[in-house]
């Protein structure tokens, strides 16, 4: 899966996590997280405690950022590719997941 497109739609990033491919990190504040979440094997760690939190995110699988709308995902994805994982950001946020009609357990906060 490595590459240099840095982005994964929302569809890709759901058969992808479905296939036990990648590790999916939602980088969002609490109360967004607890309003609505993708369904699945995710973690969340909040954005301002990922760089805390970098040694406990496997280096071996691919790891999926994913945010409200894409802007701190990227951001994330863009800082882990730098030290060496194989990063990427979902295209969108769990705006687009919601928008391609993929599950939401909850629903999406308001931002």
């Amino acid at each position: 899966m490595t590459g240099n497109d840095i982005e994964l739609s929302p569809e890709e990033t759901e058969r992808r996590l479905t296939a036990g491919e990648i590790q999916v990190v939602d980088v969002r504040e609490p109360y967004e997280w607890e309003a609505g979440r993708m369904p699945g094997d995710v973690r969340h760690i909040p954005l301002g405690e990922l760089t805390g939190q970098a040694p406990t995110i496997d280096r071996d699988t691919p790891v999926v950022f994913s945010c409200h709308s894409g802007a701190r995902s990227l951001m994330a994805a863009q800082a882990f590719r730098a030290a060496g994982y194989d990063a990427y950001s979902m295209a969108g946020g769990l705006l687009a997941w919601d928008a391609a009609g993929l599950p939401v357990d909850g629903t999406v906060a308001d931002h």
